[in-house]
């Protein structure tokens, strides 16, 4: 298992603390949010004596983005009339390029229209919903006692996206996928100081995922409910937060559940806090007593290893890739072998996936037909034994392995989307097809498809702009795509390829020379570009994994890891695979 550590024109390419980059101008929307940023304290705007009622606007904006008691911050700017009727919990807009416009302005009163590039909307317990399109909003102000102030504003706040991304940080809550195997991330963004953060998370958790999630995984908190507040380990209630030796929570309402599920909710509990940076060990008690008595003084994260949102399955099995058509593994010395069996013994293999456990191999072949006469076939098989045609189309998209080893993903014919189910008593194969009818409403040909390695997403490329859906198992055992989002609006030219690196980020292949890959938050809130250095385009495929990003271009096969400190962070040949034309192939 490995882990890893760690349309508006935006600004010009700069490199981040993370080793990422706001994409250029001439392409794509500015970055929401970084692959790792440290908190920030965000420098907020107070009323200035003879603040100009155009400039105060813009500080009221810029206040708005601190929720702190009530947004206390943006009411200093309000009449006291105004503070009192505003609603500032109805909506929460997050946009770009503010613009205030003068409407009127006489001696004591002044009108005016806040007109910016809407980029996102922040909904209910943090949930963040990427957006595009304009805004507008009109205030009026009145000057009292020579200083002007607010009078009269919409509902809701207008969050200036700068400031949003000072004052707020991306978490993530996990939930089980259907079959308690492992855990699912639902980000949400947050904004409260580091001794609330676990009450605030933990009550999150216990309200549930996401609607658009709920359908596809299960919350064993359920009906579960804080019993108290979530304190220090020893009882205490102040200051819980890193390094302080840990943190006890006591729910209610757990009812009778055996201790596979006991364990499965600690490990729900464990890794959102874990992963926001919230240290145990975690005393998790169920009506004051411990929940397993085997850990009375706490949990700690290798208890929920097996459950590791970021550890990545298949790693031992190795860097494959397709060269000339067939299937090679390339060796810790750079040798390149073919594997033994058909994949590695034909040449006429288009695109291929491994199964996360490397005992299946999915593939497209041309079958040497010109259209209309189905020139893709797709195959299954045993790696390193045979294979055999389970459909055939005018184009098939490169297969995709979910958690269940015995189940590829594909498209035929740009719409149609696809299982193939091995039953693994029988060796058969069953194609089955996925309820897809929400897909029709974007229109266009599918290009990719890829499943997340929890199955419960997918990633898609449809006329070359990128969308997640969610996957759900219908009740008469039919998978749905359902809810497709789009979450790189304004990637400014065609994704060409994308993997999942993790299960929250997706990496993206654009048509594009500048900044040929980029990596997108599942919930659309961040789309940054990785190091463009050493690449040439056009970047033709993508593979990833927490760790490390494989893409092949032009000229070679090229590795980027992730844990490599952000200074040493660039695009390194793989050795066996340079100036060769191959495509790298990864586990799941």
């Amino acid at each position: 298992m490995i882990r890893r550590l760690a349309g508006a024109a935006i600004v010009a390419l700069i490199l981040l603390v993370s080793g990422c980059a706001s994409l250029p101008t001439s392409s794509a929307p500015q970055a929401l949010g970084t692959v790792a940023r440290e908190p920030a304290v965000p420098e907020l705007p107070v009323p200035t004596p003879g603040r100009e009622p155009q400039l105060l606007v813009r500080d009221f904006v810029k206040a708005s983005t601190d929720p702190t008691d009530g947004h206390a911050a943006a009411r200093q700017f309000l009449t006291d009339d105004a503070s009192k009727g505003w609603n500032d919990g109805a909506s929460a807009t997050v946009v770009d390029k503010v613009d205030v416009l003068e409407d009127s302005r006489s001696g004591d009163s002044a009108e005016y229209t806040i007109r910016a590039n809407r980029v996102g909307q922040l909904e209910q317990g943090g949930q963040y919903q990427a957006e595009e399109g304009s805004f507008e909003a009109r205030l009026t102000l009145s000057r009292t006692d020579g200083e002007w102030r607010v009078d009269g504003l919409p509902a809701g706040t207008i969050m200036d996206r700068t400031q949003f991304l000072n004052s707020y940080e991306r978490k993530s809550l996990y939930f089980a996928d259907p079959t308690g195997a492992s855990l699912v991330p639902d980000p949400r963004w947050v904004s409260v100081a580091q001794d609330r953060l676990a009450e605030q998370l933990m009550g999150s958790l216990v309200s549930g995922p996401r609607d658009s999630l709920a359908p596809a995984v299960r919350n064993l908190l359920n009906g579960v409910s804080l019993r108290g507040p979530v304190t220090k380990a020893d009882g205490r209630t102040s200051s819980v937060g890193v390094g302080l030796g840990g943190i006890r929570v006591d729910l209610t309402g757990l009812g009778n559940l055996d201790t596979a599920n006991r364990e499965l909710l600690a490990a729900q509990v464990i890794w959102t806090l874990a992963e926001a940076e919230v240290s145990g060990p975690y005393v998790i008690l169920s009506d004051g007593v411990p929940l397993d008595s085997a850990y009375p003084d706490g949990w700690t994260t290798a208890e929920v290893a097996s459950y590791d949102p970021l550890s990545v399955s298949g790693a031992t099995i190795g860097l494959h890739a397709l060269k000339g058509g067939s299937l090679v593994k390339i060796g810790d010395d750079a040798s390149v072998t073919p594997v033994p069996g058909y994949f590695g013994t034909v040449n006429n293999l288009k695109s291929i996936s491994l199964s996360a456990d490397g005992t299946l191999v999915g593939a497209v072949s041309d079958t040497g037909r010109a259209a209309p006469q189905l020139p893709d076939a797709l195959f299954i098989g045993t790696y390193g034994s045979g294979a055999f045609p389970v459909a055939e189309g005018n184009s098939v998209t490169r297969p995709s392995w979910g958690p269940d080893k015995d189940a590829v993903w594909a498209v035929v014919d740009g719409t149609r989307v696809v299982r193939a189910v091995r039953d693994p008593a029988t060796g058969q194969v069953s194609v089955v097809g996925v309820d897809s009818s929400e897909l029709a409403g974007i229109g266009g040909q599918i290009s990719e498809l890829r499943l997340s390695r929890d199955g419960v997403r997918a990633a898609l490329i449809v006329d070359g702009s990128v969308y997640v859906a969610v996957v759900v198992r219908q009740s008469n055992g039919v998978y749905a795509l359902r809810e497709p989002r789009p979450v790189a609006d304004g990637l400014g030219s065609s994704a060409l390829s994308l993997d999942w690196s993790t299960g929250d980020t997706v990496v993206v292949a654009r048509a594009s020379s500048d900044v040929p890959i980029v990596q997108v938050a599942v919930d659309g809130s961040r789309l940054d570009a990785l190091p463009s250095r050493n690449l040439t385009a056009p970047v033709v495929s993508v593979d990833a994994s927490a760790t490390s990003v494989f893409v092949a271009d032009s000229r070679a096969v090229f590795e980027i890891d992730n844990t490599d400190p952000a200074s040493d962070r660039y695009w390194r040949e793989v050795p066996g695979l340079t100036g060769t034309s191959a495509v790298p192939v990864l586990p799941g």
